[in-house]
């Protein structure tokens, strides 16, 4: 009797065990069919074939001076914010950055020095609009050919990391299928690290309009996802969608072709700002315009380039900036960018050849 009760007991478990086996599998199985469901985060365009090298000229004189369209609202120079500290329009409302549009043409005159930062202030949001879609997507075929033709800059990188030089090199590649682009930015730094950023979505009236963005690091991909209305961070969070909102890869793009076209002034003593998304959280930039430099260039002789500076954002995330160089002979693409990330350590990339479809 007591034998055949253990029998029973031990049957009774099994049955129990291969019950929590079964539901598990299950449970795996469901997860597995939504994961397959799902849109992938990126959709590769073709890659480009190249044709000719770009060389520095005499930059066409850029458009007067116009009012924003609705879809920008006026912004207070500000310093940089962090979306967690004001409340954050849907996209589909309308932003603008704080400098007046304006270009300067083919020989920009130098204007009075930089003025010391204003303290922080906030910006005033817009009012959010009816519809969720992008920005003017249906007006976008009239403004296309304001962008560049598929280009990748090629830079020599230098920098230091903790008491040691850094060598290699990197690559910005931009390129648009239709209304749709990508902005892919790859470093690699010799025998230590790499780093690529990829960014994808719309080209719409108002700009570029990003759906997906991903850091691929050797710990791994860190990815946002921008919704109309939402931005999905690596930790599940999701964050309103600040109106005219770009990412890491995306900028370089956005701001050459503000400056390209006169929607933002390229000239020292102006700003430029916006909200830039990474996958772990969405911050208000403001970007200096500090002076008008020569930059030597081992493939491409002195280029004219004007230097932005960030400014100091109140709730940092991390010690990483960016310093950006955008040369008008150039097609007022950024032909250095230097990353710092702390005392002492940074990546300079200093641009060596540029090519173009």
């Amino acid at each position: 009797m007591a034998g055949g009760s253990r029998l029973r007991t031990l049957g009774g478990r099994l049955l129990a065990l291969l019950a929590v086996v079964a539901l598990l599998h299950a449970l795996a199985l469901q997860w597995l069919a939504q994961q397959l469901d799902l849109e992938p985060m990126l959709r590769p365009l073709p890659t480009p074939i190249f044709t000719r090298l770009l060389q520095p000229q005499a930059p066409t004189a850029v458009p007067a001076p116009k009012a924003r369209s609705p879809a920008r609202p006026k912004v207070r120079r500000v310093a940089a914010r962090s979306i967690a500290a004001a409340k954050v329009p849907p996209a589909h409302a309308a932003s603008q950055p704080a400098s007046a549009p304006a270009v300067a043409a083919a020989a920009p005159e130098v204007a009075p020095p930089l003025p010391a930062p204003e303290a922080i202030a906030a910006a005033k949001p817009p009012e959010p609009a009816a519809s969720a879609a992008p920005p003017a997507v249906a007006a976008a075929p009239a403004a296309l050919d304001s962008w560049p033709a598929d280009t990748r800059l090629n830079y020599r990188l230098g920098g230091q990391f903790r008491n040691g030089e850094l060598h290699g090199s990197a690559r910005v590649q931009w390129q648009r299928q239709g209304e749709r682009y990508e902005t892919r930015i790859e470093i690699d730094v010799t025998l230590l690290a790499s780093l690529v950023l990829t960014s994808q979505g719309e080209v719409t009236a108002q700009g570029l309009f990003p759906r997906a963005y991903e850091e691929l690091r050797r710990s791994g991909p860190r990815a946002a996802r921008l919704g109309n209305d939402d931005i999905g961070l690596a930790d599940g969070r999701t964050v309103p969608r600040p109106a005219g909102v770009q990412d890491t890869a995306s900028q370089f793009v956005e701001l050459s072709h503000r400056f390209a076209t006169g929607q933002d002034a390229l000239e020292v003593g102006r700003s430029v700002s916006l909200w830039l998304a990474r996958p772990g959280g969405v911050d208000l930039w403001t970007y200096d315009v500090a002076e008008r430099e020569t930059l030597q260039t081992a493939g491409l002789g002195a280029v004219e380039a004007f230097h932005l500076k960030p400014r100091s954002i109140a709730n940092p995330r991390g010690n990483i900036t960016a310093e950006m160089w955008f040369a008008p002979s150039l097609q007022y693409l950024p032909v250095r960018i230097r990353v710092n990330m702390g005392e002492g350590a940074f990546v300079d990339l200093m641009v060596e050849r540029i090519e173009q479809r």
